[in-house]
């Protein structure tokens, strides 16, 4: 009788630690994508839904290695994005990355992003104008975006659109080092408008237009 008692209680006991040792398994994350803009390459992703106060784990590989490496910085971290700008900036590289939530002792399965590679996948932006009305005409300066700037200087040509109030357009080319674009020849006292636009022409890329900046010629 004292030995099927014992042999009762250890098999409860049994039962509760192995109950206790089963985590619950997480949704994992959702809709995970790099948003690249400018070379800035941020990896991104939507938490599980009626889930708070979760972990994520980030890693990342080249395409056709086989070794999934963590990312430094983003290892058990609680904000819903992750830059990995600078381990992703070969432009001849294709690129994952996947990440998973955690809430101890329970965790997610591993949510994958699509392939990315910098140069094809980057969103490039436009230049900032800078207008000045001289007697000589309109000078125009540009000023580039911070970030791919610095990542492809030499690479940078500008497209500067002359619109006229009748909706012409002539186009203008600046390149990397040109450091102003004199705009002359114009009507006296004619209001003018102009955008302009970023060019990478070795990789056939182009931004959006600016939004449009009017002037008045003297």
């Amino acid at each position: 009788m004292t030995r099927l008692l014992l042999g009762a209680v250890l098999l409860g006991n049994l039962r509760v630690c192995c109950t206790a040792q089963v985590p619950v398994m997480l949704a994992p994350p959702s809709r995970v994508r790099f948003d690249s803009v400018d070379y800035k390459n941020v990896l991104h992703w939507t938490p599980p839904t009626n889930t708070t106060s979760l972990q994520y784990y980030i890693q990342w590989k080249i395409y056709g290695e086989p070794q999934w490496l963590d990312v430094d910085g983003c290892q058990g971290i609680q904000k819903h994005q992750c830059d990995l700008s600078n381990l992703t900036s070969d432009p001849r590289e294709w690129y994952y990355a996947r990440v998973h939530a955690s809430s101890l002792p329970s965790k997610s399965a591993w949510a994958l992003s699509p392939r990315f590679n910098p140069r094809w996948d980057t969103k490039i932006s436009p230049p900032v104008l800078k207008l000045n009305v001289t007697e000589q005409g309109i000078m125009v300066r540009v000023k580039p975006p911070r970030q791919l700037f610095r990542k492809m200087h030499s690479s940078l040509h500008y497209k500067i659109y002359l619109i006229h109030t009748t909706g012409e357009e002539v186009v203008f080319d600046m390149d990397c080092c040109s450091n102003k674009l004199i705009l002359n020849k114009l009507n006296h006292k004619t209001k003018y408008c102009l955008q302009a636009q970023t060019v990478i022409p070795h990789q056939a890329k182009s931004s959006a237009r600016n939004s449009m900046k009017c002037v008045t010629t003297l």
